[in-house]
């Protein structure tokens, strides 16, 4: 997979792309209440995309139930489809996942996930869409 150039729009530009909630937890690093995104509960085969740019960034074949609320991945679509940086706000130390074309905010990255990782990538689902895919 190869990833197209860097994505960059105003916030004005991502507001009139975006649902307000998009925008709040995408382009704001804001986290939706947990147990109530679209895909928490989603077991159907497909890949996962930004919300801001398409870009593929999990699988459902890496999706995994972790009982946190938000849907969770043992592993992104492939290394350069996500990015990684350091969180330091809400006073804790943490691993934000960003997506590697737009910068928009997906989630956390924690060190509790299940074989082969041990990787949990705890997504937003109102920073996702999903492309169903017949199995």
């Amino acid at each position: 997979m190869t990833l197209e150039t860097k994505i960059r729009k105003t916030d004005d530009e991502w507001k009139k792309q975006l649902t307000p909630a998009q925008f709040r937890v995408a382009r704001k690093k804001g986290t939706e209440v947990p147990f109530t995104g679209e895909y928490v509960h989603n077991e159907e085969s497909g890949i996962y995309r930004c919300v801001c740019c398409g870009n593929q960034v999990v699988s459902s074949e890496t999706k995994f139930e972790s009982g946190t609320g938000w849907p969770s991945f043992w592993a992104p679509l492939a290394d350069q489809s996500v990015t990684e940086k350091e969180d330091r706000s809400l006073f804790m130390k943490r691993t934000e996942v960003l997506c590697s074309r737009c910068d928009a905010h997906l989630g956390h990255l924690f060190n509790d996930g299940p074989r082969p990782t041990g990787s949990r990538y705890c997504m937003n689902s109102v920073a996702l869409s999903f492309e169903k895919r017949d199995k």
